[in-house]
């Protein structure tokens, strides 16, 4: 919110019968923040805190103490580079993936070349900009005037922490914390043909109409494929370990370390046998082969009915390494139904054997009742027990080697076909295609550094509410933005990518897990299209989570968007442009910021409902903003008011966005803090001008002018600036005033260069 200028605070008098507000002090060093601010794993995300303390009057004459803070925060870097590190990890590995797919088609095999020069190309950028990033050592965040440098395009503008403490004699003191940061935008990249939100529908529009020169798959197919993938990378070691663990089990001769085992084995197979009853393997293994070198197909595709794959009953065949797909008119389309049924007709051969040895043994009674139905193999079972004194480790070595090979089958046939899938998506319009991929990765950057920032708050300031935790790992955490941008000129294109980036928040999880050292900066793990982020925490405060959040229960979050355009360029939007993406948007996350009221009203417990309902009208709160979204009035500002109360009663996290984070931002902040004093902590109503005036003074927000720059960290001394910055409510009252103000504004500016 700007820089502190020391020794100032003599201009603001502490005289309550002349109607003044009062500044009892400010200060700039970090021992001023409180004890419980001073915590390391809040120090650690958070640093150079900026700090003003203020005392108004009440309603009731008596005093109330306001403490003011703003916080850089490291993550503004941080996590741009463990995203950036982990989306190389991913491109290298899909490119991998590319290399490995096999003999195809002159026409296939070019469209992969050209491809793989392309991503080549996109990995080594991404590799510059990690470099370049890793040697940033100055500031802790980004300020607008370097928000077109491209090493920086990663990096949120203005990320910092607005905190309000309150203190009043009656009422429990409270804290108020609001992330501000610039819209997440690819400035970089300009907005010259929109933002992502246009250029991604003309995109998928496009590729849709044009197929001559590839398979088309939807983006749901798309995001499906990469989701078995990933499943496949994850599931695969999994099972291994597993079935070691098994065949020690085994060795040691222990029954119930062997059950054990071979449960996690079994509900581990399972969840990789269901990976592949998807239509899309089935349809890309076909497309596949067809773009072999000769590939013909012997018969038309018939589906096949998912309750005879599930159940097996022949023991699988012995198996033949081979390639991953025929590459000549010998293929069989359901050759792939025998070698995908062969991993459960293999975990049937396991569950059958471990049930009859622990029978033998008669190690733990009604151990028989474990087996199931239909799922032995008689035929090989038999064979293997007709020596009972072997041991039990070599009993079950073969049928544990059969199921690896047959899953080590399934995962080359089923990646090279995915793969295919993919090299799809990237075969259209390529440089297109990894443009629009950076720009997301971009936008996503950024929003994601401040939500990990705003979710570490939370959690701090949180930690010992039981209702707050619990609604956590229930119901997930609700993330309201307030955007401030205009539907006029450039920054249009920012709310499109604004918009898309906020929805891609949807596909990140949280998970906390206990610090073992003294790092506790958030890891990010995953792909994209589903990030965990992990966050540390020192011991002493995890003992203190309730257990399903010890466990790892990943936690979801539900982030909203509520736009309303308040600057000049939105008067000339409303009166000669076009406001419906703001409309659309306000619409859109309406929606769902009442799909998450009705699922926390669901979900959490009926006696916290009981007490929640008595002291909250949120139903009330949502059909209020429904009627002002509905009612298409200009600058309605009640929207942003609605939407922040609710993320506020709802214990969301709040953001506050404009183009830098700066001038609109700041003015937005400021009214609604002075609201809160009003509504929530009795602030004389005779001083809510005043105790706005104040928290805007030039003394408590820094300079406004370009040589007072609050991001440059210094204040010149020269006289008042004559730019003038009117109370945003009452600017607000007519756009009239507004154009009024536009026109006076731009005569001063004339005057002063005449």
């Amino acid at each position: 919110m700007g820089e502190i200028e020391d020794g100032e605070a003599d201009h603001i008098t502490t005289d309550v019968q002349a109607q003044k507000c009062a500044l009892v002090c400010e200060c700039t060093a970090s021992e001023s923040v409180s004890g419980k601010d001073n915590l390391p794993f809040l120090n650690a995300v958070l640093k150079n805190p900026v700090c003003k303390l203020y005392r108004f009057p009440t309603s009731d004459n008596k005093w109330m103490r306001i403490r003011e803070q703003m916080s850089e925060s490291i993550l503004s870097f941080h996590i741009p580079k463990e995203l950036i590190s982990l989306h190389i990890k991913e491109d290298l590995c899909r490119n991998q993936e590319l290399k490995e797919l096999g003999e195809l088609s002159p026409h296939w095999d070019n469209l992969r070349k050209n491809v793989l020069t392309h991503c080549d190309q996109m990995v080594n950028m991404y590799q510059d900009i990690l470099t370049e990033l890793s040697k940033e050592t100055g500031s802790s965040f980004k300020s607008s005037s370097n928000k077109g440098e491209k090493t920086l395009e990663f990096v949120p503008i203005n990320l910092h922490l607005q905190r309000m403490h309150v203190h009043t004699p009656q009422l429990k003191d409270a804290l108020y914390d609001v992330i501000t940061v610039g819209a997440p935008a690819a400035h970089f990249q300009g907005f010259k043909n929109g933002g992502l939100r246009k250029l991604l529908h003309r995109f998928e529009t496009e590729r849709r109409n044009t197929g001559y020169q590839f398979i088309y798959y939807s983006p749901e197919n798309t995001a499906k494929a990469k989701e078995v993938l990933s499943n496949i990378n994850q599931l695969q070691p999994l099972i291994a370990t597993h079935a070691d663990l098994l065949l020690n089990s085994a060795s040691q001769h222990s029954p119930d370390s062997l059950k054990n085992s071979l449960k996690m084995l079994s509900e581990k197979t399972e969840l990789f046998v269901h990976a592949f009853k998807d239509q899309l393997v089935r349809s890309a293994l076909l497309a596949l082969y067809t773009a072999r070198p000769g590939g013909v197909l012997n018969k038309p595709p018939s589906p096949k009915n998912s309750t005879e794959e599930s159940c097996p009953q022949d023991p699988p065949p012995p198996m033949r390494r081979q390639d991953s797909i025929p590459h000549h008119s010998d293929y069989d389309e359901e050759e792939w139904d025998r070698v995908w049924a062969n991993v459960g007709k293999s975990l049937n051969c396991v569950i059958a054997m471990v049930d009859k040895l622990i029978d033998r043994d008669g190690a733990s009674e009604g151990s028989s009742g474990s087996r199931r139905d239909g799922e032995k193999e008689p035929s090989v079972v038999d064979s293997v027990m007709s020596h009972p004194r072997e041991d039990w480790y070599e009993q079950l070595y073969p049928l544990i080697l059969t199921l690896k090979d047959c899953m080590g089958e399934v995962v080359s046939r089923a990646k090279q076909s995915l793969t295919f899938v993919l090299l799809q998506e990237l075969a259209y319009s390529l440089p297109q295609c990894l443009m629009l991929t950076l720009r997301r990765d971009v936008v996503f950057s950024q929003a994601l550094a401040g939500l990990v920032c705003g979710f570490i708050i939370k959690l701090h300031t949180s930690l010992h509410d039981p209702g707050f935790l619990q609604q956590l790992h229930t119901v997930g955490l609700l993330v309201q933005y307030e955007g401030l941008l205009s539907t006029y000129s450039d920054e249009i294109g920012m709310l499109e990518d604004m918009a898309v980036g906020v929805s891609d928040l949807k596909n990140v999880a949280f998970k906390i897990i206990e610090a073992k050292s003294n790092d506790v900066l958030p890891v990010i793990t995953g792909r994209r299209e589903h990030y965990v982020v992990e966050v540390k925490l020192p011991a002493r405060m995890f003992e203190s989570l309730p257990l399903q959040i010890k466990e790892g229960q990943l936690l979801h979050v539900y982030p909203v968007l509520f736009n309303v355009g308040i600057n000049e360029q939105q008067t000339l939007a409303e009166r000669f442009g076009d406001v419906s993406l703001q409309e659309s948007i306000n619409q859109e996350n309406f929606e769902l910021l009442k799909e998450y009221y009705t699922t926390f009203m669901e979900k959490m417990p009926p006696d916290y409902i009981s007490q929640f309902q008595e002291q909250n009208d949120l139903k009330g709160f949502l059909e209020n903003l429904h009627q002002n979204i509905q009612a298409k009035k200009r600058k309605n500002v009640e929207i942003m008011w609605l939407a922040a109360t609710i993320c506020r009663k709802l214990n969301g996290i709040r953001f506050t966005c404009c183009k830098s984070a700066k001038d609109r931002t700041s003015m937005s902040v400021t009214l609604e803090q002075c609201s809160i004093l009003r509504d929530e902590h009795q602030l004389h109503k005779d001083f809510f001008i005043r105790a706005l005036d104040c928290m805007r003074s030039r003394q408590t927000q820094g300079a406004l002018n370009e040589s007072d720059d609050p991001e440059t960290g210094c204040l010149s001394d020269n006289k008042p600036t004559s730019r003038h910055f009117y109370p945003v409510a009452l600017l607000l009252v007519s756009s009239h005033l507004l154009v009024v103000w536009l026109i006076l504004s731009l005569a001063l500016l004339l005057a002063k260069y005449q």
